[in-house]
């Protein structure tokens, strides 16, 4: 959530950031500044007459104690009035602050100097690439068929026992799967990030807390029942640690990893494009974040970056780096890096990893602060990146790897599988 000090402070510049992502920017700017004066100048009035109820209060107190009980009455019946005025005060100072931050909840975070304009995906710029995608015949086999003839992942029974986009994987499937969390923690904990295990549903205020709500694309599993939600990344609970926290400027940075199945509805994806394990409704995921002083969190960016690089440099997969621009830039994100491994079976990139900073959007939510060098508390930076989602993984190993004789497994991570290959 932006912070309305800036805004008022830093009007033009927001309304030019803004206008990279959305329409009309000044009117939503424009609203906010008035619902902040509005805010203001109620919290004004109202300690008026606080102050003013608390003098009288005295004084009639004093009044009493003296014998002027006539002077005491009248001025008793003055703060009746005053808290009726009081009482009319506090409803509106409600209602403004509430429509301030539900307005402030709307709006993005406003985008990174680097991000480049555009409307989609396809004006993302490509930063980076590595490996080269292999040459595969003509009669090379997409993961789902792959998956069916070694009878590793079986869509048909997911769907059988809750419906598409829940697969079952078994045998080398799920000792593949298993192996590839195993190794993305055992990277990311040698790197100096501290393995958590959160909790799979969280409240309201945890997805407040870290931009997932509102969800304005209906995109979360929600169980009415108990008020919660199935959490759409390991990012929610585990970013949501630190809700309310202060800390001292030493104890930064804070580098956290966990593993966690994530539920997304994916409301509206159908086609050959989300076809296999290109678009879930559950899957595994292992994920990296960190709390930063404001002066490091580009530096560590990009050194999350390279982390991720380096995974799949291990992997040796073929895979591409592309800053995001304004129109595919997540609505929590000032800078997104999207790590994308090319599938030689489908002949397309899938997405493995996002790797993002917000700087104060979550902390300014989350109230997540440290004290600086002249001991004022002041919001930290979070950063969140995907180390890596497994899926899409899963399905570039399984067409990049496969042979005329079955499929080979990386070397990196044939130490977990116990086998080389599946045939």
């Amino acid at each position: 959530m932006l912070q309305v000090g800036f805004i008022r402070d830093h009007k033009e510049e927001v309304i030019s950031r803004l206008s990279k992502r959305i329409d009309d920017p000044e009117k939503i700017v424009n609203d906010i500044l008035s619902l902040d004066i509005s805010r203001r100048d109620t919290q004004t009035q109202f300690d008026k007459i606080s102050s003013e109820l608390n003098i009288i209060s005295k004084e009639i107190g004093t009044l009493f104690k003296s014998g002027q009980s006539k002077k005491a009455t009248f001025l008793k019946q003055k703060t009746q009035v005053l808290k009726e005025q009081k009482s009319v005060l506090t409803e509106l100072l409600n209602n403004t602050t509430t429509n301030l931050n539900n307005l402030l909840y709307q709006t993005p975070n406003l985008p990174h100097s680097l991000v480049p304009e555009g409307n989609s995906d396809k004006d993302n710029e490509e930063v980076f690439r590595s490996g080269e995608t292999p040459d595969l015949n003509d009669d090379a086999l997409p993961h789902w068929e792959l998956a069916k003839k070694f009878d590793i992942i079986d869509f048909e029974l997911g769907n059988k026992i809750t419906g598409a986009g829940f697969p079952v994987y078994k045998g080398k499937g799920a000792r593949l799967q298993r192996a590839l969390i195993n190794y993305f923690l055992d990277k990311n904990t040698n790197a100096g990030y501290d393995e958590v295990q959160v909790p799979h549903l969280v409240n309201e205020a945890s997805g407040l807390g870290t931009g997932q709500l509102p969800d304005k694309e209906g995109q979360m599993y929600y169980v009415q029942a108990d008020d919660l939600y199935l959490i759409p990344t390991g990012e929610v609970p585990a970013t949501n640690i630190f809700r309310d926290v202060i800390f001292k400027s030493s104890d930064l940075p804070k580098k956290l990893t966990t593993y966690t199945p994530c539920f997304r509805r994916e409301a509206g994806s159908y086609g050959a494009h989300v076809r296999g394990l290109n678009r879930l409704h559950q899957f595994d995921k292992v994920e990296i974040l960190r709390v930063e002083h404001p002066s490091k969190s580009y530096e560590a960016l990009d050194s999350m970056v390279n982390h991720v690089k380096e995974i799949l440099n291990e992997l040796k997969l073929p895979y591409r780096i592309l800053r995001l621009c304004s129109g595919d830039l997540g609505f929590t994100s000032a800078l997104t890096y999207d790590f994308e491994v090319y599938s030689a079976a489908q002949k397309r990139w899938l997405e493995v990893s996002s790797v993002s900073n917000f700087e104060t959007f979550q902390s300014n939510r989350l109230k997540l602060r440290f004290k600086n060098s002249d001991g004022k508390s002041q919001l930290a930076h979070t950063l969140n990146g995907s180390a890596l989602a497994l899926p899409r993984i899963l399905a570039g190993i399984l067409e990049n790897y496969q042979t005329n004789s079955g499929i080979e497994i990386p070397e990196v991570l044939i130490p977990y599988t116990g086998f080389e290959s599946i045939n």
